[in-house]
Parts: structure tokens; sequence; C-alpha cells
């Protein structure tokens, strides 16, 4: 077959001279026009030679002529078509009107509840960098829409919950209707509950499978204003889906694409009314029974089996490049005291164990000792060790009741070693290799002495955060330096990390007042404020409720402010149905690995602990993090994090529930938002503002009204009070002739000057 060039170009002047000129002209193929269609293609024609005419005029100046010309021609047009009425669409002012709302909103305030992205133009969302989620742009739809019309083909709680509160404010007084299926059992059936639960809202679902398989995505926002819009590609009602960058949907306006438009809404007409769609009304016992059997149905049909390793003798490449950069620094830059910053679950200690490995292995017999400060830490470690090195004998415990026969290979606590100075039985050369976990901790004074006591050929230093509370630089251990970094962001956007979705929750409890000292809130006034308060109870059960896809499934650690308060949040869920246990730092091993047992077979639902688990145990299956205290350091704030962020087959995102009170005044919400964020070229306060558009991948941050409020007053209080402190550290050092200082002036200092 001889080659094949499309067109559909209007055949103008310079079309048909080059027509003309064509050696051979039995190949060319024309259509007439169709008068009944034809308006819209010569519309689309003129358009075309108008943009190609103006393309010339780009610069300010030019405004007022470009809008010259487009009246001229509707002048023209309406004398050429004898149409007086053409002459309503003369421009009256260089302008275009982007709104109107009932109450007046500043100019910011309307940007952020305006679609990033052209409601009179189409536009295609394939997962950019420069563009924004689609899940956000939804919500910011939602808020104009006057009707929409929702058509997927499952719906995940997970993905619900990204909108839901969106569509609660537009269901009070607008309608919204939704299509969806049951095929494969991927719907979540808390979803639909949620969604045919709200008022102005009508659920149809298609149960035959064998023949409605669904593929169909789309979203639909109708606007009387004439400028509907509608989101059709590959994006589910999913968390996945609607944040992922490999999604790609097509935004569709019905300004610029009106057949488009139209089409979508004839098609969701008719599913709507056939009998494959069936209502679901969620008060009516044999739909919701219906449902549920239909999805367990769908789902015993998959299979779901997977195998699932918990350990490979060979490192993941990311974790090969943590020890080819170790290599570079002992060999090139001659410097043997590394630190290793890695995101907690990204496997810290199995590197520190294949790099003991390469150097054992050049040095059969080296020593080491790995010191921790927690039993837990060390018998992972031991583990971790014994598995890379192939060696189940490899090692020995020096912590609690353990005691080591041979000092060779010892995986001791920090207690320990300085119980009665125990490390001072050892020649400062006696360990080669030396491991310090969790090496934030190493600035304290117990810590201070073995470090200074030992002098080995290898010192290794691991930590999720090296950044103190107190400001002590941990990094002169390690050559001022840190070796490699992976903090939480790259670590959940490299998939070693479990996405989160956090929610900041209004609570009322006020803790203004309470007691505030060396940076920290009185532990005990917290107990008092938290320990039989009811409202605040109701209030993190009714959270639960929402943000949670099933109790049922749920498997939480609840982070508590004492030992009574865990005991009493206990006693709560289990008063309300929730099977519920504690524990502290007092539990004996039997207890905790009983309890945590009992987590993992489902025989409860939630743990409440405080000071356990903030670091060095890893249970993968946890799914909810319940903050029930506030959290002063941003270190303990990433560990406890961490406790749920580890991947497992079961767990699609870590939910992440904390509980925003009225904080006290010198409490700082920065560095917990900072940490959860990274680094971002704009400010904080514009994070918050904007509705968190800079995540890692798949990570979503929501705050309720007051709870978002708060935080802001917070964090913009926080930028005020740190410029009033440099311009007085400015003024101080102009009043006495000095330089402006590059270190930071303390308090002393400036006391100092003022006698």
């Amino acid at each position: 077959m001889s080659n094949i060039q499309l067109y559909e170009s209007i055949i103008n002047k310079t079309l048909e001279e080059t027509l003309n000129k064509l050696e051979v002209l039995k190949g060319v193929h024309k259509d007439k026009l169709d008068p009944v269609s034809s308006g819209s293609i010569l519309a689309a024609y003129i358009q075309n030679v108008l943009e190609s005419g103006l393309r010339h005029y780009k610069k300010p100046e030019h405004l007022s002529f470009q809008i010259d010309v487009v009246n001229q021609v509707i002048e023209h047009l309406g004398g050429i078509l004898k149409d007086n009425e053409l002459s309503q669409f003369q421009i009256m002012e260089d302008h275009l009107l982007r709104g109107i709302t009932e109450k007046l909103l500043s100019k910011d305030r309307f940007k952020e509840l305006m679609p990033v992205s052209s409601v009179a133009r189409s536009s295609l969302f394939t997962g950019g960098d420069h563009e924004p989620p689609v899940y956000m742009e939804l919500k910011r739809e939602i808020v104009s829409a006057d009707r929409i019309d929702l058509l997927v083909s499952f719906i995940k709680h997970s993905g619900l919950r990204l909108i839901y509160d969106d569509l609660v404010e537009h269901t009070k007084t607008k309608n919204l209707r939704v299509i969806t299926t049951s095929y494969m059992g991927a719907t979540d059936f808390k979803a639909v509950q949620l969604l045919a639960q709200l008022p102005n809202t009508e659920v149809r679902i298609s149960y035959d499978t064998n023949r409605t398989r669904l593929h169909a995505k789309a979203y639909y926002f109708h606007r009387e204003s004439g400028f509907s819009t509608a989101y059709i590609g590959s994006s589910n009602l999913s968390k996945a889906a609607l944040s992922e960058g490999t999604e790609w949907n097509l935004k569709v306006s019905v300004y610029s694409s009106f057949e488009l438009i139209q089409k979508y809404r004839i098609t969701f007409e008719t599913y709507w009314n056939i009998g494959e769609f069936q209502s679901y009304d969620p008060k009516k016992l044999e739909d919701v029974k219906r449902l549920k059997v239909a999805l367990e149905e769908e789902s015993n049909k998959q299979d779901s089996d997977s195998l699932q390793y918990y350990f490979d003798i060979i490192p993941y490449a990311y974790q090969q490049s943590i020890l080819d950069r170790l290599q570079i620094e002992r060999e090139v830059y001659g410097s043997y005291r590394n630190l290793i910053v890695a995101a907690t679950g990204t496997g810290k200690t199995v590197v520190a164990a294949f790099d003991f490995k390469r150097f054992y292995k050049g040095k059969p017999g080296a020593k080491v000792l790995f010191l921790a400060h927690r039993e837990e830490i060390l018998k992972q470690s031991l583990t971790a060790f014994r598995g890379v090195l192939r060696d189940a004998n490899f090692g020995e415990l020096w912590v609690g009741g353990y005691q080591p026969q041979d000092y060779q290979h010892v995986f001791a606590s920090i207690q320990t070693l300085n119980s009665s100075g125990q490390y001072l039985k050892f020649e400062p050369e006696h360990f080669e290799y030396i491991v310090l976990d969790e090496s934030h901790h190493g600035a304290a004074g117990s810590y201070r002495k073995v470090l200074e006591h030992f002098k080995p050929q290898i010192l290794l230093g691991l930590t999720a955060t090296p950044e103190r509370m107190d400001g002590v630089d941990i990094l002169a251990d390690f050559n001022n330096r840190i070796a490699y970094e992976i903090r939480l962001r790259e670590a959940i956007d490299r998939n070693l990390l479990c996405p989160f979705h956090y929610f900041g929750v209004s609570d009322e409890t006020d803790l203004s007042q309470i007691k505030w000292q060396s940076g920290h809130y009185d532990i005990a006034e917290l107990g008092i404020k938290y320990i039989g308060n009811e409202q605040r109870n109701s209030g993190i059960l009714k959270a639960i409720d929402q943000y949670v896809i099933s109790t049922a499934k749920m498997k939480a650690l609840g982070f508590c402010v004492t030992k009574d308060h865990a005991r009493y949040m206990s006693q709560v869920f289990n008063a309300r149905g929730i099977p519920a246990m504690h524990l502290d730092a007092d539990s004996s091993k039997e207890e905790r690995q009983t309890v945590q047992g009992k987590l993992l077979k489902g025989e409860i639902k939630v743990i409440f602990v405080v000071d356990l688990y903030n670091e060095g145990v890893d249970i993968p299956e946890i799914n909810v993090v319940l903050f029930l205290r506030p959290t002063e350091s941003a270190t303990v704030f990433i560990q406890q994090l961490g406790r749920g962020l580890r991947l497992h087959r079961d767990k699609e995102v870590l939910t992440v529930l904390d509980f925003i009170g009225q904080a006290h005044m010198q409490y700082d919400y920065r560095m917990k938002f900072q940490s959860l964020i990274g680094r971002t070229h704009g400010s904080l306060v514009a994070e918050i503002k904007e509705g968190f558009t800079t995540l890692p991948n798949n990570c979503h941050i929501q705050l309720e009204r007051l709870a978002k409020e708060r935080i802001l007053k917070n964090v913009e209080s926080a930028y005020i009070n740190k410029r009033k402190l440099q311009q007085l550290i400015t003024e101080v050092n102009t009043v006495l002739f000095l330089r402006p200082t590059i270190r930071p002036v303390y308090t002393k200092d400036i006391v100092w000057i003022k006698k």
C-alpha cells in the first residue's frame, strides 16, 4: 500500500496553491463540509487564524491593541451576519473574570480554592514534577461545582478520604451521584458506606462482574456558569491512582470541548438509568449484606497470595551505594570515623553488617562492638549480622541477663558497659570495629566515656535524625561530616518506606497554660489534662471512625504521655469495643512479646505505649499511628512515625492521626511538619496554606479547620519571634560596633552585654 498522509484542513488560498502545484493530484481526497458540523470547524479555523495574526503582539503594551482587533472582528462579523446581538460579545476591559463568591474572600484565599489548571481549556495530567497531584485539583474542583457525577471502577477508602471532607461540604446543599462496581472486590465497603450516607448523594453499583466490567474512570463537575469540567483517564478513587505519577488523566472543559463533555453526560445518564446499576441504600440491611457478600466473593476469586522474603544476603542497590560511599571515604579521604544518616526502616543495621563483613573478610578474627541502648535493638542487630555473615553462632549479647564468653563479637548496651566501669577492662584497641547505633545518643555522658576510651580502626555511626534538641553537634565524632544521607522524603520517593496519610485532628484540649520547662511540657500536668477527658476521648474515637478504613483490620500504636495515661486509654478503647492493651518501660520482655503477638493476630487492635517503641522495634504490620500527646522533639517524632513506615504486603498506606490542641506559646510545630515534607524551596507557611503540595510520593497531609488555624498561628508566630531575635542581635552588634556575627548570640551573651 502506498504512503498515506492524513489531514483535516480547510482548503484556504495557500493550501489550494500548494495542491495545484502537485504533479500528482489523483491521490488527493476531499470531503464536502457538512452544514450541521461546519460551524464548529470554521470557528476553530478562525480561532487559529486570529491566534496566528496576534502572535507578534505579546508585549504588555500590545494588550489593548489585541482587544481592539478582536472587537473589530466581532463588529464586522455582526454586520456580515446581520446579527446585532453579536455586539454583546464586545470586550469591555482587560481582565478575566475568575469567579464570584457569596462571601468576601481575599485574593490569596480565592487562589487557594481555585484549580491550578484552567476551567476553560483542556489539560493533561501525567504526574510531572510541575503538576499538582490529581486529588489536589479534585478538591479545588469540588469547591466550585454545582453538581458532581463520579464514574469509577472501584472506590478505596485511602482515596476517598483525600477528598471526603470536601464532598461533605459539597453535599450539604448540592447533589452527588456515584457509579461503581464490585469487580475484583477492589472496592472498600466502608468507602461506599461513607459516600452513601452523605446527604443529597446517591450511589449505584453493578454487581454483575461477569458481564459488566466497568473500567471507566471519570469525575464530572457541573457548573451553572458554563465552565463545567471532567477528569477522564486512568485514576480510580484510590490513594495510589490519585497521587502517583504513573496515572494519566485528561481534564476536559465544556467551554473548549463541548462535544466530549456532552458525550460523557449522555453516557453517564445511560449507565445511571439501566438496570445493571442498582441503587445502594446504606440504611437497608439487604443492600448492605449484598454489597459485603459481593465484595467478599470477588476478593476470594483473586489470587492474592505472594511470597514475602524478610531477608536477603545481597544488599539492595541503595544499600550498595552506601557501602561504596564508605569505601570511598576510607580509601580516598582517609576517613575511618563515618556517620550514616538513613531514615528509620531503610536497613541501617544491615548496611553495617555488610560493611563489617567486608572488613572481616580482609581481617579474619577482627573484633566488633555493637553499641545500642535497648535490648530489642541489640537482638535485632545480632540477627541481622548472623544472617549477612551466614553464621548462626556469630556474636554474643551483653545486656540484661546475657553475658559474653569471649568478648570477640559483642552486642552490648551502653548501660552495661557503664555499669561499674565495665568498659575499662578492655584495652582501647581491643575492638577494631565499633558500631554506634542511634548515634544521636552519642552526645550523652554515658556514651562519651565509652567513645573516648576506645580507639577502633573503624567507627561507624548510624542514625535517622542527627539533629538534637539541645543543639549538641554529634558530627564531631565523625570528622564533622555525614558520609551518606537518605532522609524520610527520599526513602518514601524510592519506595523504601510506606507512604503516610497524616491527619491533623482538632482537639479541644487547651495546653496553653501547662507548665513549660527546658523545652518540654510538664509531663504530670499533661497527664492530668488527658486522663478523664471524655470530650477528648470522643474526638479520638470519632477520628478513628472517620479516617481509619476498618477497625477490624487496624493494627495501631498509640503514643501516650504517662504510664497512667497509656493504661487509661486502653480502658477507654476496651469500653468502646476496640480491644486494646498498654505497655511501658517497666513491662517485662514476656509481656511485651505477648501483647505484640496479640496485635499481630488481630486479638487486640491497639497498643498504647509510653517510653517504648520509639526506636529499634520493627512491626511492619503497624498501619495506624496515634499521636495522643504533643511531641517536642523532631527526633522522637520521626522515630515514632517510623514504627509504622515499614513496608508490608497488607499495608497500602500508614494512617497517622495527630490530635492538635491549643498549644503552649513556646511549642513549635515547625519541626514536625518540616520533618514530614523535607527540604522545600518555599516557606512552611505557604505549604500549610496551599495544602502541602511538595510532599513525598503518595503522601498526604490534611489538617482539620481548627487544627490548621492553630498550626498556622503557631508557625507564623515562630517566624516573627525568630525575626525579632535576629533584629535584637543586629542592634546589639551595631551598638558595640561589631561586625554582624556568623554564630548565634545566645541569651546569656545578651545579658552579659547589658551588665
